[in-house]
């Protein structure tokens, strides 16, 4: 991407040369078009279940520039000689989330594919004023993170017939969770007078949450956003259950180690910090939470907006000035 001109457009607010989760389009004075695409091969068995996940992973990208989808295009892969019956049950999964998120399926396209892929062209609209971006964290916020990490290696174990049922349910439950109430809750803080609440904001997903982290750490300095480091404190993040023993088991997908051998120069982890607890911090979540960083004295308040809507939100670590490394796990 480096190597591709950038785009000179004005009414482009947010593009791809911050690895932002999705794009941002200025339509008018007071609206703006958030597009985003995602896709992916099944990671449960049941295969409405997995239409809803992939709905779910789609619309987050939206969520997370704190945008309200509008309308989407469904992507198909499947297999030529594949059961219909399998492919009109992932359709109808995803329809399921689309319409619990009001976001209207318009179409899509389809194409012969060896092995079954499925998601979604999003569009919604935002606020050009309003728009969060993963960059603009200050020395001094806190981090708060919406889901349990974990989807990874359990997916990996259910791969390897040694994930128990209690914790695949648990994980399909915080996968097809949609983050639209973690959206709504950071609106409502923002709503309620505090000025600047959100100072940046990312969902966690293929890059794991370190991966997202240092998207975060590293700020817009054309835009005049400064860089910055992050300090995340391991026995605060919340983890699925089964998540911490399959980690230990190596159940490590190849994802989990294009993670680690990424951010190797960037990532310092004190020797408190076991080796499958540092996995879970690499491990590429599917429909994960949103990182969030607010200014420490907004934390009380954002924190009880997020149970005032169902989500379990948990202070996870801080923002410091720029410094080496870039995160620190203690």
């Amino acid at each position: 991407m480096r190597r591709l001109p950038v785009p000179t457009d004005p009414n482009v607010l947010v593009g791809f040369k911050t690895n932002d989760d999705a794009g941002v389009y200025l339509v008018s004075e007071g609206l703006a078009l958030v597009q985003t695409v995602d896709f992916f091969t099944p990671i449960v068995d049941d295969p409405f279940t997995f239409g809803q996940i992939a709905a779910a992973n789609a619309l987050s990208d939206v969520y997370a520039m704190g945008g309200r989808p509008l309308s989407a295009l469904s992507l198909v892969g499947f297999p030529e000689k594949g059961d219909l019956k399998i492919l009109e049950e992932i359709l109808a999964g995803g329809l399921d989330k689309m319409m619990e998120a009001r976001c209207s399926v318009i179409g899509g396209h389809s194409v012969r594919n060896e092995e079954i892929q499925f998601g979604y062209a999003v569009t919604g609209v935002v606020d050009p004023l309003r728009v969060w971006r993963n960059v603009g964290a200050e020395p001094g916020d806190a981090l708060l993170l919406t889901k349990p990490l974990g989807t990874g290696v359990l997916s990996t174990a259910l791969k390897h017939n040694c994930l128990a049922v209690e914790h695949l349910e648990q994980a399909i439950q915080v996968m097809s969770e949609l983050n639209r109430g973690a959206a709504e809750a950071l609106r409502e803080l923002e709503a309620a007078g505090q000025p600047r609440a959100v100072h940046a904001v990312t969902d966690v997903t293929g890059f794991g949450l370190l991966g997202h982290a240092r998207e975060m750490a590293l700020g817009d300095p054309a835009a005049g956003i400064a860089p910055v480091s992050l300090e995340i404190e391991h026995a605060l993040v919340p983890q699925l259950p089964g998540a911490l023993r399959a980690a230990r088991e190596g159940m490590i997908s190849g994802g989990l180690q294009n993670n680690r051998a990424f951010l190797a120069d960037c990532v310092r982890f004190s020797e408190a910090v076991g080796e499958e607890q540092r996995a879970l911090l690499l491990d590429p979540q599917t429909s994960g939470g949103l990182l969030v960083a607010v200014p420490a004295e907004a934390v009380r308040a954002a924190v009880a907006e997020f149970e005032a809507h169902g989500i379990a939100a948990r202070r996870i670590g801080r923002v410091v000035a720029k410094c080496s490394p870039l995160i620190s796990v203690v």
